[in-house]
């Protein structure tokens, strides 16, 4: 199969991609591929709980922090990291933002998208942020038709794992060795010190999904991976043994 080079990942808040996609952004860029992290919003109201035990503390602080702490995080990992800073706890996408995005996913011509699965019923913006993805990645490509607008050629999409996954439909189909970057991912989690208490959970899931990822290849050297649902189809010349 053909390798991701440039690769982008979309979450609703500004520290979704480290806990669910920071090892494949470090596979990708370790090999000389562009990876960008674009995040609808900081999470500055539902997310940085943290944050908001300091006395005094303002929403412009927080955005701030926040920012701060994607782009260190996504440094560490060889990625950019942009915001649309759309406001949280509700998120709320507008035309200007769709279009927005579309030509950003027309402008990055990217060889994969990652975002959220379509449910979840612990977040409010996860899911809008899936259909935010879903649209923008159609308006880019014009489903692969010619259109009376710029079109790119379709990206596979790929979900990645949510916090409670067998309540949001995912279904792993999709397991990637990140043992050669699990240190980088770690130390992008550490970043976040707003969300401190996720850390623990994303480094036990690796471990658990790496012996899963064990299991189903016999690739005993696979110490941590990260699980993932491609949903577009594969379309290939020949039946694939292995990815």
């Amino acid at each position: 199969m053909i390798e991701v080079r440039r690769l982008l990942v979309i979450g609703a808040h500004a520290a979704d991609f480290v806990w669910r996609a920071g090892g494949v952004i470090a596979l990708v860029t370790a090999k000389g591929g562009e990876a960008t992290v674009v995040a609808l919003s900081y999470g500055e109201r539902g997310e940085s709980g943290e944050l908001w035990k300091e006395p005094g503390q303002t929403i412009e602080r927080v955005k701030a922090i926040r920012h701060e702490q994607g782009e260190r995080a996504a440094a560490t990992l060889g990625a950019r990291f942009l915001c649309f800073d759309l406001g949280d706890y509700p998120l709320e996408v507008d035309r200007d933002a769709m279009e927005r995005l579309a030509q950003l996913i027309r402008d990055v011509r990217p060889d994969a998208i990652i975002t959220h699965t379509p449910l979840d019923p612990f977040n409010p913006d996860h899911p809008v942020a899936h259909d935010t993805v879903q649209r923008a990645r159609l308006l880019s490509a014009g489903a692969g038709v010619a259109s009376a607008f710029e079109t790119i050629e379709p990206p596979p999409l790929y979900y990645f794992e949510p916090h409670q996954p067998e309540l949001c439909g995912f279904v792993p189909n999709v397991f990637v060795d990140i043992t050669p970057v699990y240190e980088q991912k770690l130390a992008a989690m550490q970043v976040m010190a707003s969300q401190q208490y996720l850390q623990r959970y994303y480094a036990e899931l690796a471990e658990r999904r790496a012996n899963h990822a064990r299991r189903i290849s016999g690739a005993k050297d696979i110490r941590y991976a990260e699980a993932f649902q491609r949903v577009t189809p594969i379309v290939t010349r020949e039946l694939l043994a292995h990815g």
